[in-house]
């Protein structure tokens, strides 16, 4: 009698976990957006195949790969919604809303961009030319931008000059702006592509484009708008965080904030990949010497 009374309890004890444990649902299908172009579409054989128009109207060249099966990618943009950021490049948040507000599907648009490029690893993957989802992302903001907003009953005034509150000064920025640690113009393929800062797999240079990184001054520039204005001033659905002490997350936070703005330099989405620099890898070496620091504290 006191085994069965044992069996049950334990039964009833694992059935309550199981239901107090959070359930985490993969993203609902239909909210995700389509990528409006499909892969290998007039292959060059060359392993190129024809994107989205470009400015003279011709398509981009893009991987023939790309864009990805539909599985795969969701497979993937699951991973990176459930993490909250991209699991292939942890200092790129996530986010996947699902109410039907201008700003979430702008935030779904991005977390799909954000998949895409980072699909195989930090920067690599597909990128944003081998999909509509830009075209999709201005639609939604030109969309919202003609709607007249409602008048807040009790309007609060901006800061001044539209600045953060709060924001550092630009002279600040400047001094703080994480180095780029890498020089545009390597080794030039005569496609447009040249030599990153980071080695792929096979131990080569990934490819970039040959203007990557941009010079200096448009960086700063770029940088110091961004964290003036709170947001990637081409892409406002993703914040920018600039806390000028010396702490080791603060180190972190600043060169998210320059990757934000190397990789939204030109509009959303559109701008230097991530591996035209040694951001990463300063991010790397950061928590690294933070996590040897905790080790060494735990010694004594």
């Amino acid at each position: 009698m006191k085994f069965s009374t044992f069996v049950l309890s334990a039964a009833a004890l694992f059935a309550a976990s199981s239901m107090s444990a959070p359930v985490r649902r993969a993203v609902d299908p239909s909210l995700v957006p389509a990528f409006g172009i499909q892969a290998g579409q007039n292959p060059t054989g060359t392993g190129d195949c024809d994107g989205v128009a470009g400015p003279d109207g011709k398509p981009i060249k893009i991987p023939c790969a790309c864009p990805p099966p539909r599985d795969q990618f969701l497979n993937s943009l699951n991973a990176n919604v459930a993490a909250g950021f991209a699991v292939n490049n942890p200092s790129v948040k996530v986010s996947f809303p699902t109410d039907g507000s201008a700003a979430s599907q702008i935030a779904r648009i991005q977390a799909s961009l954000v998949t895409l490029q980072n699909l195989n690893g930090p920067g690599k993957g597909c990128p944003a030319s081998s999909t509509t989802l830009l075209a999709q992302q201005n639609a939604v903001s030109a969309n919202n931008a003609a709607a007249p907003a409602p008048a807040p009953a009790n309007p609060v005034p901006p800061p001044a000059n539209n600045a953060a509150a709060g924001a550092p000064s630009a002279a600040d920025v400047a001094r703080l702006a994480p180095a780029l640690g890498f020089a545009a113009g390597k080794n030039p393929t005569g496609t447009g592509d040249c030599d990153g800062a980071v080695n792929g797999a096979d131990g080569k240079p990934i490819k970039i484009p040959c203007a990557c990184p941009p010079p200096q001054a448009q960086y700063i520039a770029a940088l110091q708008a961004n964290v003036a204005a709170g947001h990637a001033i081409n892409n406002p659905s993703v914040a920018v965080n600039f806390p000028t002490d010396d702490s080791s997350a603060s180190k972190s936070a600043r060169i998210t904030a320059a990757l934000i703005s190397l990789q939204n330099l030109n509009g959303p989405g559109k701008g230097c990949p991530a591996v035209s620099t040694t951001l990463l890898a300063q991010q790397k070496a950061l928590k690294r010497s933070v996590r040897n620091a905790r080790s060494d504290i735990d010694l004594f």
